[in-house]
């Protein structure tokens, strides 16, 4: 089963999962804030680098399974399933910095609140366990006014 997916964060992560997605057979959109990222991708050119990218990012886009866009919004309500890929880089302080995904979780919640059915969302980024129930799940579910599950 082809599935329309969306991979919200353009790293080395975001941008793997995207082309082997699309390789696949997926239909993908991939999600940045980054204008840079976005256009080196609609121009069939990988924004890192990782051996056999390239070319795998280009097969991509000439195939028209993958697009790209900086809409929340737009991705949630054109897509079933989402995978997070935003960085959560440590602070001084050793902690983690969420505010990232939970912004993100903050515009994915909003998208959903008007998006009829289920819409599946797989958080990629590294996070301590405890983290998507305790934070990201009630940000999501706060701004969707929806209940996970």
């Amino acid at each position: 089963m082809k599935l329309n997916i969306s991979v919200f964060g353009l790293g080395y992560v975001g941008t793997v999962l995207l082309g082997c997605l699309a390789k696949d057979g997926h239909k993908v959109l991939g999600v940045d804030v980054d204008p840079i990222k976005l256009d080196l991708l609609r121009n069939g050119k990988a924004p890192v680098l990782e051996e056999g990218i390239q070319a795998l990012i280009q097969s991509s886009i000439e195939s028209g399974r993958v697009d790209v866009t900086n809409d929340t919004e737009f991705a949630i309500n054109n897509t079933d399933l989402s995978f997070v890929c935003v960085g959560t880089p440590a602070m001084a302080n050793g902690s983690q910095d969420l505010r990232a995904i939970l912004r993100l979780a903050e515009e994915i919640g909003k998208a959903l609140k008007n998006k009829p059915g289920f819409h599946t969302i797989v958080i990629r980024s590294t996070v301590l366990p405890g983290t998507v129930e305790n934070k990201i799940e009630p940000v999501i579910e706060q701004f969707s006014e929806k209940k996970s599950g």
